[in-house]
């Protein structure tokens, strides 16, 4: 398994983004949606969706969520308005701390992924609204690390690139 690129990003005071480093796994799993369902499941991230990803801000405080690209390729905003833009193709996976901003710029028209959360994790969808600010930093310091790598099961990257941000 080849080492995952990652990234932080600081809160914006409207995305509160995370400590954790966005992790982005480039030709990782075959571009099959049953296989990347297959993978996460098998790493215990169960599948929970297969579609695109919106075109505005947004960021879960409740759950890290992990992207398995299967169909086409995509520029997608990470870290809210101030992030960093990254292109993703079929085979890449991303896994997004909880309370990183996220939005697709642009796509090819096929662009597909599959979307995968922590056992019995169910997320929330927020924009960044200034009445939520509060709430949402509680929200993400509470959610706790993933047992496992979404790709690499329990000795996967993230449980090593994670684990020295977890205080």
């Amino acid at each position: 398994m080849t080492e995952p690129q990652t990234f932080t990003f600081a809160d914006d005071g409207a995305i509160p983004n995370s400590r954790l480093p966005l992790l982005v796994y480039r030709a990782a799993l075959p571009a099959d949606p049953d296989a990347i369902e297959a993978a996460f499941a098998r790493n215990t991230w169960p599948p929970a969706w297969r579609w695109g990803v919106y075109p505005f801000h947004h960021f879960h405080s409740n759950a890290h969520e992990v992207l398995g690209v299967f169909r086409g390729g995509a520029r997608i905003l990470f870290g809210g308005p101030e992030g960093e833009a990254l292109d993703v193709a079929a085979g890449d996976v991303v896994v997004i701390p909880a309370g990183v901003g996220h939005r697709k710029l642009s796509g090819s028209s096929d662009f597909q992924v599959v979307g995968a959360y922590p056992p019995g994790k169910d997320r929330d969808l927020r924009r960044g609204e200034p009445g939520e600010v509060a709430e949402v930093r509680a929200n993400v310091a509470k959610v706790p690390l993933p047992a496992t790598d979404p790709v690499g099961g329990p000795s996967g990257p993230l449980t090593r690139l994670w684990a020295p941000h977890s205080g």
